[in-house]
């Protein structure tokens, strides 16, 4: 039987095959991917190349869809379960493994690059990525298409907590993205007080979430405005949720006295060095930290708040596109002129 899938040949190189249809093998399960979200790595990893310069390779990495076929070992999932899968595979034997920071993984893998991922209509998962993934049950209650927002909403989620965003908290999210904007609604959830949003490409899609103050970086200083709004005093917290290295700066301006400053958007791997106010970090106490990806829990944890109504998924999705449209959709994503882009296989 075969299947349609897009392989990624290189930078800027995507070449859509017919080839056939993964065998299951007696530990893993064979899936039907019914929808496949257009991350932002994607679209970074499209322009500059896959980690460990992979190439043929299918990419997309937040899936979901409903198994077809189970392998006789595989005792979990049953043919017609509704799962959602995120990419992370870890060894589970290295230092931070058996520590349970798993995301943290020295022998990290990833589905849609050391796996076939989910720009195809089947994938197969096998016991490595069954064994130690992540794949959970989709409530009965949420779309295919709403369950794919789970896998960016996990590293947010993991991200505040292990931060504490809390109770009476002002912060401020950098970035008018689906990343910034599950910040925010993640960061409402959690009881923040006051949520002040800098954005730039997607600021009226970002409006339709509430956030008490929205900020255009293209004609206002976000530092002024985020000082005027605080009395001078400056924000709890700063989530620096776009791939910019100038916005860092930024961030290191617009904090209290022992605030913190939460790096959380990969920038480029061919520029990533950045300039921040050491005078400032050192005199005013500051926090700078990373966050990055998440561990089981949070993915299914994020299906449960979606099921829940306290992430809006389907107000992030503003488009669909087949695997023939696929560079379409990334261009609409990097544009900004859409939020959230979906790649439906079948379509």
């Amino acid at each position: 039987m075969k299947m349609k899938a897009v392989f990624f040949e290189g930078p800027e190189r995507l070449l859509l095959e017919e080839v056939e249809v993964p065998r299951c093998e007696e530990a893993g399960i064979l899936v039907r991917v019914e929808a496949c979200g257009i991350c932002g790595s994607d679209i970074r990893n499209y322009h500059s190349g896959l980690k460990d310069n992979v190439t043929h390779q299918i990419m997309g990495h937040e899936i979901a869809g409903i198994v077809v076929e189970v392998g006789k070992r595989v005792n979990k999932f049953k043919e017609g379960d509704r799962i959602a899968i995120a990419p992370d595979v870890s060894c589970g034997e290295c230092f931070y493994c058996k520590r349970g920071w798993v995301n943290l993984c020295i022998n990290h893998k990833m589905i849609g690059t050391h796996f076939p991922g989910g720009f195809a209509q089947y994938i197969y998962l096998s016991n490595e990525i069954l064994s130690r993934g992540i794949v959970n049950f989709i409530p009965k209650d949420v779309s295919f298409e709403s369950a794919t927002i789970s896998e960016p909403a996990s590293s947010v989620i993991a991200c505040q907590e292990r931060n504490n965003i809390t109770l009476g908290d002002t912060v401020v999210i950098i970035g008018d993205g689906p990343i910034g904007c599950l910040h925010l609604e993640v960061a409402r959830a959690r009881g923040a007080e006051k949520i002040i949003m800098v954005g730039l490409k997607r600021l009226e899609m970002a409006k339709s979430f509430n956030p008490d103050y929205l900020i255009d970086a293209s004609s206002q200083d976000p530092v002024k405005e985020v000082l005027k709004i605080t009395d001078g005093l400056g924000a709890d917290v700063v989530i620096v949720a776009n791939p910019v290295k100038e916005t860092q700066e930024q961030g290191i301006e617009m904090v209290r006295k022992r605030g913190k400053i939460i790096l959380f958007g990969g920038v480029s791997r061919s520029d990533p060095m950045t300039l921040l106010n050491s005078n400032l970090i050192h005199y005013n106490e500051l926090d700078v930290v990373g966050s990055f990806s998440y561990t089981p829990i949070s993915h299914e944890m994020a299906l449960r708040l979606i099921s829940q109504g306290k992430i809006n998924a389907e107000r992030y999705i503003t488009d669909i596109v087949p695997l023939e449209r696929i560079v379409e959709g990334f261009t609409l994503a990097e544009q900004g002129k859409a939020m959230k882009v979906i790649v439906k296989p079948w379509d």
